[in-house]
């Protein structure tokens, strides 16, 4: 996954003291750490994908202590900014920022098996064919039982339901026209095909949601 470029408005992150900082992760982490509290294992191993300035990686394995958490990011400034977020809370369960790039064929080869993987407000930044790959990787990277929680916008039904929507989906694609807001059917569609059970669809705070599925027990 190259670190693709995007609008100003899709992410807005400012230095501080060796940290990058993003209001809207900010916004977002009680949300989260609400959500994975309720439909993260109690114990395991726990992956985020793209954890981009390491904020809501820092809090998830605040609230879920049970979980050995692995923060991965493609970007190498991003990494430094994860790093410097799991250095100063100082978990014994948060481990440092390792690089991966999740739209690549073949990474859950490395990773694997984990019992739960979050991603959140990445989908819409990639093309639909990273997507498919990241969704296929994923499955394949987690344990028997094992869940996955995808966050974000998504078109409801192939629609755009909010006006603040439909001008982040446009910006996104006057930017990049391969990237832009995925369907909820159609991504429900790519966990099913990669085989994973649909457990949960979640409405979450500003017109978001989580999608939850898990890997059968075999």
């Amino acid at each position: 996954m190259p670190v693709r470029s995007v609008p100003g408005t899709a992410s807005v992150a400012a230095a501080q003291d060796g940290k990058l900082f993003a209001p809207s992760a900010e916004r977002n982490i009680d949300p989260l750490c609400d959500l994975l509290a309720d439909i993260a294992p109690e114990t395991g191993s726990a992956l985020e994908i793209a954890s981009g300035t390491g904020q809501h990686v820092v809090a998830y394995a605040r609230r879920l202590p049970g979980l050995i958490w692995q923060p991965t990011e493609v970007d190498a400034a991003r990494r430094a900014s994860i790093d410097a977020y799991v250095a100063e809370a100082g978990l014994d369960n948060l481990r440092p920022a390792a690089e991966l790039d999740a739209t690549a064929p073949g990474w859950a080869a490395t990773v694997g098996p984990v019992d739960f993987i979050i991603l959140s407000n990445l989908l819409h930044l990639i093309t639909e064919e990273d997507a498919k790959t990241l969704i296929r990787e994923a499955a394949r990277a987690l344990a028997s039982a094992g869940r996955i929680a995808i966050y974000g916008p998504f078109m409801r039904a192939g629609e755009l339901t909010s006006e603040g929507d439909q001008r982040f989906h446009a910006s996104l694609t006057d930017h990049d026209p391969q990237i832009g807001y995925k369907d909820d059917f159609d991504t429900i569609d790519w966990l099913l095909e990669a085989g994973l059970d649909l457990a949960e669809v979640i409405e979450m705070p500003a017109n978001n949601l989580a999608l939850v599925a898990q890997k059968p027990d075999f």
